[in-house]
């Protein structure tokens, strides 16, 4: 019976409000006032009979909750024969409960929209090579799958033949297309918008990436911060206080009306959900938008961010070297080219790699005699020529003469931080290239934007030579960069911050090198692309490393901080007036009160849920 009863409180509470309309509707026009009496008990009945159940559940573990306090001043009002109060509140608190219901759904959205994006299921390769459907959880690792335009990616994979488009918005907020082709790696729940492709399963079920990122919302959905636990404490003993208060009060005045209606505006529903819902809403709008937060603590300590504290290889520098500065010298240059990138040939080296992009498409030769000269670079000869490439040690051994513009040349490559790549042939310098890891596009303004949202410090930490840091912390406004940093040197450098100046400090890094400065940190940031190391290790995730996502992190949790500060202060606010306006006037009823309290408890959500809306600015 009493799960029939909860089960339609919605329903009953429509009953109720007819009820109560035809009650009066009765008095108004005919003056019938035994079917406005009797319209408003069955009303109060109906209406008190899911609250008192919600009452008892909650006495029965020992927790004073507002349904005791509304369903003894229901009983309260009856005992007065007040049945106009009792049957207007009964509805009024279960329709604002409907409309929390109704409002809170929406700020679940970012959970309801992942889920509704997760694959149900695969087209499976069987042993004679045909594609059937199977259910998503019958693909294991290692199975082939093949993807057609416009399906979604049902598993972590790589993509084994084919190509396409894929739109990747589930997992990293991005909605412009990734080209994919053989070798490259797709994510479970992105969407291929052109092309076919065949993918190989590398991870199925809950260990994908979209899989994790779900569960990761949902935890820190789930979480509480001191906040919110205070206010569990706080309500904890606040009502059994407020019933207390409203007994001593008949006791002393015997008015039960007014005992009643104290009981009625004490309930605590704002400040209890107020806290919550900006917090659901605020991690909502982050994972929308390729931001994990991982719990209510993060946004607690990174809503007052002092300093932020930067790795450089893969965070504000690309991570892949690029040449950046060339000079060419003398006749034959196309020819040299040639001769350069047929010698970069035979390295893996990152800046081998960066020299064979610059020079592109080019006639190639047989090198032969090749000499790997330790720390200085690479002689061979090509096509009876003698060709050195390396730098300037190299070219000192090799006797090869710098001429003054040459040494100059030098000189300002070395000052912007380039590695040097010089290339000789029979002893004359042909080609300088300066190598370096490319600033991240967008970094410096997204920086600006930090210090606009109140960081203090930026700070960057780097394994290369102080220089090559020098020069990208002039390049970005840092306030300090320090080079030849070992990972335990940056860690020392994190809890120096912490532990000796008290500073609140994030570090954002890469999520495997790093790892220790992570944990260190206030705040871990990890330009994760969605790994597993960077989700487990640290406190926010940018997916697909997106640095422009930082500034809508910070300026998020600063909102959400904002936001409950605004709940708490609204539902408070609220308590104060009503009571005061009870004790010293005489607008305020128990229908007014439970009235204006529905209406806070609206009023917080609804300013929960302007979160969901947030962009940065």
């Amino acid at each position: 019976m009493q799960r029939l009863i909860l089960r339609n409180k919605n329903k009953i509470a429509l009953i109720s409000g007819l009820l109560i309309a035809v009650g009066f509707i009765s008095k108004w026009t005919m003056g019938r006032l035994a079917i406005f009496e009797g319209a408003l008990i069955i009303a109060s009945l109906f209406g008190v009979a899911p609250i008192a159940i919600q009452a008892y559940q909650a006495l029965k573990v020992k927790v004073v909750s507002i349904d005791v306090l509304v369903t003894i001043a229901v009983v309260g009002a009856f005992l007065i024969q007040n049945f106009e109060e009792a049957a207007i509140v009964t509805f009024l608190f279960l329709f604002g409960a409907y409309l929390e219901q109704r409002t809170l759904n929406k700020t679940h959205s970012a959970i309801k929209e992942l889920t509704e994006m997760a694959p149900e299921s695969a087209l499976k390769q069987r042993e004679d090579g045909e594609f059937e459907e199977v259910p998503v959880d019958e693909v294991d690792v290692g199975d082939v799958l093949l993807v057609k335009t416009g399906a979604k990616v049902p598993v972590d994979g790589t993509v084994l033949s084919g190509e396409g488009s894929v739109n990747e918005a589930s997992i990293t907020g991005e909605s412009l297309p990734v080209a994919k082709e053989k070798g490259s790696k797709v994510y479970a729940g992105t969407i291929l918008d052109n092309g076919t492709i065949q993918i190989i399963a590398d991870r199925v079920g809950e260990d994908t990436t979209f899989g994790k990122i779900i569960e990761l919302v949902e935890e820190a959905q789930d979480s509480k911060s001191e906040a919110e636990r205070f206010i569990d404490r706080f309500s904890k003993y606040y009502t059994p206080t407020v019933l207390l208060l409203s007994f001593i009060i008949w006791l002393f005045s015997r008015n039960l009306e007014l005992a009643i209606t104290i009981l009625v505006l004490g309930c605590p529903g704002a400040l209890v959900i107020g806290v919550p819902v900006s917090h659901v809403a605020g991690i909502g709008n982050g994972a929308k938008h390729g931001v994990l937060l991982k719990g209510s603590e993060v946004i607690s300590d990174f809503s007052r961010l002092e300093t932020m504290v930067f790795d450089k290889t893969g965070t504000l520098t690309v991570g892949s070297p690029a040449v950046a500065e060339k000079e060419y010298y003398g006749d034959n240059i196309e020819e040299v080219l040639g001769y350069l990138a047929s010698v970069e040939r035979e390295s893996d080296h990152p800046l081998a790699k960066a020299v064979r992009a610059e020079v592109g498409a080019t006639t190639f030769s047989t090198v032969e005699e090749t000499e790997v000269v330790k720390g200085g670079g690479i002689v061979a000869r090509v096509n009876g020529h003698s060709i050195a490439v390396g730098n300037r040690a190299l070219m000192e051994r090799e006797q090869v003469e710098l001429n003054e513009k040459a040494q100059a040349d030098i000189e300002r490559c070395e000052k912007k931080g380039n590695s040097l790549v010089l290339t000789a042939v029979d002893g004359e310098l042909k080609v300088l290239m300066g190598v370096r890891d490319q600033v991240r596009p967008g970094v410096k303004e997204d920086l600006q934007k930090l210090k606009k949202l109140g960081v203090k410090n930026l700070v960057m930490l780097s394994g290369d030579n102080q220089g090559t840091v020098d020069v990208v912390s002039r390049e970005l406004g840092l306030t300090e960069a320090h080079g030849n940093m070992l990972p335990e040197d940056k860690a020392a450098y994190i809890k120096r911050l912490i532990e000796e100046e008290g500073q609140i400090v994030a570090f954002v890094g890469d999520g495997v090198n790093d790892s220790p400065s992570l944990a260190l940190a206030n705040i871990g940031i990890a330009m994760g692309g969605g790994t597993d190391v960077a989700i487990e290790t640290s406190d926010v995730v940018l997916m697909n490393s997106d640095f422009s996502r930082l500034p809508h992190a910070l300026g998020l949790t600063k909102a959400i901080a904002r936001n409950m500060k605004q709940n708490i202060v609204i539902a408070v606010g609220v308590v104060f007036i009503l009571l005061t306006g009870l004790l010293f006037s005489d607008w305020v009823n128990m229908s007014i009160g439970m009235l204006v309290h529905e209406g806070s408890i609206l009023a917080v959500i609804l300013n929960g849920m302007r979160l969901l809306r947030y962009k940065s600015r």
